[in-house]
């Protein structure tokens, strides 16, 4: 199999969920605020722009709160990025959250993380996020503990909190599209050497399968192309479905470039089918409420056992979330300038 090559690059999957400019360059900057903000006066988004700005503001002034009183700030910051993306697609919803809390402790009164839940609701902002990514789960009330589970960039703090859980996030390396003999074109990928033994096939999502005993996987679902040689903007459009399709269980986490993991298959006891936008914006939620009604018991988690896993959560998602969201409103992706990636 060969790269799928795009202005002289391989084409790699994209961040974006939907519409993903997979033939645009990568916008490097330090931080995309700047950028959307002016692509979204570019496309006369005003509205769109004016949750933006505000967004930014809130998480501007969140990095000068302590962890105690930042959730309050993140998680407005966090709604407007939402509202700042159903806004510029369009998109109507209803201006309530979207999520309750859900009483998941009965008569306990001990505060633990498990017994800490949410209740996502059929209308509002958070589910009006959900019902843009198509997210089909009927479950709808989840714990703290299972939420913070299935967010990929605090996976490894989260097993090392939880020494006894198993990984539910699968790494991987050189992940690109490729075509066969016949044009047609997978995602390929190899997964990292820790993971590959025998039984790693029966812990691929349903999306992928394994075609080499050295850990090569590639996706199921393909798409076909005219000529790899000269890709027409029809084969793009094809891909971008493709990466759309594949997206829910290819997750990445952001950094000097993107490092993509698979979510392990729905036999997964603990696998929530909710896209990492829908389940961080759930939990800042709730740690905004309990910032404003509850801070003791915020303090009780921050102060407990699991309170590297909360710091890490409040400190690591509000970057993860802004390059999810930019990604998502303008098509485009974003990596931090002055690192060159190897060819």
């Amino acid at each position: 199999m060969n790269p799928v090559i795009i202005n002289n690059k391989s084409v790699k999957p994209h961040k974006a969920y939907k519409n993903p400019l997979m033939q645009s360059r990568n916008v490097l900057t330090n931080s995309p605020w700047e950028f959307v903000s002016l692509w979204l006066k570019k496309e006369k988004k005003h509205r769109a722009l004016f949750f933006w700005n505000q967004a930014h503001e809130f998480s501007n002034t969140s990095s000068s709160l302590s962890i105690q009183s930042s959730p309050l700030l993140h998680y407005y910051s966090f709604m407007n990025m939402v509202k700042a993306m159903l806004v510029s697609k369009n998109i109507s919803f209803e201006e309530i959250h979207g999520i309750k809390s859900h009483n998941l402790r009965g008569v306990s009164k001990k505060i633990t993380l498990c017994n800490e839940g949410v209740k996502i609701l059929k209308k509002g902002i958070l589910s009006s996020l959900s019902l843009y990514l198509n997210e089909t789960s009927i479950d709808d009330i989840y714990s703290l503990e299972e939420l913070l589970y299935n967010i990929p960039c605090i996976h490894r703090t989260f097993c090392l909190t939880y020494k006894t859980v198993k990984d539910l996030f699968i790494p991987l390396t050189n992940c690109e599209y490729q075509y066969d003999s016949s044009n047609n074109v997978y995602c390929v990928a190899k997964v990292t050497s820790e993971f590959v033994d025998n039984k790693l096939s029966s812990i691929l999502p349903e999306s992928f399968e394994m075609i080499n005993t050295d850990g090569t996987i590639r996706s199921i679902p393909s798409i076909s192309i005219s000529n790899p040689n000269n890709i027409s903007l029809s084969d793009v459009n094809q891909i971008s479905d493709l990466n759309t399709i594949l997206r829910k269980d290819l997750q990445y986490i952001n950094g000097a470039t993107a490092l993509w993991y698979l979510k392990c298959n729905r036999c997964h006891p603990k696998r929530i089918d909710r896209y990492p936008l829908t389940i961080m914006l759930a939990v800042m939620h709730r740690l905004s409420e309990l910032c404003r009604y509850k801070p003791i018991e915020l303090s009780a988690f921050l102060e407990g056992q699991k309170n590297w896993l909360i710091s890490e959560f409040i400190n690591m998602t509000s970057k993860q979330f802004l390059d999810e969201i930019a990604s998502e409103i303008t098509g485009h992706q974003f990596l931090i300038p002055n690192i060159r990636q190897a060819s």
